[in-house]
Parts: C-alpha cells; sequence; structure tokens
C-alpha cells in the first residue's frame, strides 16, 4: 500500500514543481492574473513560513518538522486497512509534504499562488501542494472515523 502511495505522490510532487516553475518564470512577484472575478486569482508570492505564514523565517525549523512528519506517516500508513481512500490520501500528504519541502530546501521558501476571496475574507494565498494536504489529511481522517487505522492482517 505504502509503494501505491509514495507512486501517487511522486506524480502529485511533479505535477506541484511544474505548476511552480511556470509560475515563478511566467509571473513576476505579486503579479495578479483574475480568473473568476471578485473570487479566484493567481498571484505569485513567496512563502517562508507555514500556512498563514506562521513560523515566518523559520525555513530550517519546517524542514526539520516536514522530515518528522514524513517519516511518522511513513511508518504509520501500514497500520490502516489497505482501502482506495487511504492510498490516495497518503499519497496526497506525502506530495503534498514533499512538494513544499523541496521549495523549502532549494529556494528557502514556498511558491504560493492561488488567491482565493469569499465575501470580504481574502484567504491566504496557497498552491497545488496545500491543496494535496487537506484532501490528503480529509481523508486520512475519514478513514480513522471509520475504524480504518486498524489493520489486523
Amino acid at each position: 500500500m505504502r509503494k501505491k502511495s509514495l507512486f501517487i505522490a511522486g506524480g502529485l510532487c511533479l505535477i506541484d514543481q511544474i505548476i511552480k516553475i511556470l509560475i515563478n518564470n511566467f509571473f513576476s512577484y505579486a503579479q495578479k492574473i483574475t480568473l473568476i472575478p471578485h473570487f479566484l486569482f493567481l498571484t505569485k508570492v513567496y512563502n517562508t513560513g507555514a500556512a498563514w505564514s506562521i513560523l515566518t523565517d523559520k525555513v530550517y525549523l519546517l524542514i526539520i518538522i516536514a522530515l518528522i512528519a514524513l517519516a511518522f506517516l511513513l511508518n504509520y500508513q501500514p497500520k490502516f486497512v489497505p482501502k482506495i481512500r487511504t492510498i490516495i490520501g497518503f499519497a496526497c500528504i506525502y506530495g503534498g509534504l514533499i512538494g513544499n519541502l523541496f521549495d523549502r530546501i532549494i529556494r528557502k521558501w514556498v511558491i504560493d499562488y492561488i488567491e482565493v476571496h469569499i465575501f470580504s475574507y481574502h484567504f491566504p494565498i496557497f498552491n497545488f501542494a496545500d491543496i494535496c494536504l487537506v484532501v490528503g489529511f480529509i481523508l486520512v481522517m475519514l478513514a480513522i472515523i471509520k475504524g480504518e487505522d486498524k489493520n489486523e492482517s
């Protein structure tokens, strides 16, 4: 099950890095393009922190946290019943984690570019890897709620 998740994660990480390369090469810093007026924009920014810019400029700490999380998850995944939900869930988490980890190691920041406004609230700008992390977390949490984290084999 872990091999399947890592294979899928490799594809997700590749997609993440291709998008980031395109954004980095074709956008100026803070350049904004409207995709859906008053709702969805592409805006290139660099984030030296984690979600909502917490731990800003703590790049090495974030790298260490990501490596520990990756090691924990690789060890934890075999405890789950091998279902498509858990395979995809862990793949998304691995892909997102590695995609942003790669940025932090190579660039010392993460390239973010998806900007969403809902009414007067402006979400922090995020990227494909962040979407993968959230989707993966939701899928793994659903598996835990359903008791699929107790593989008896």
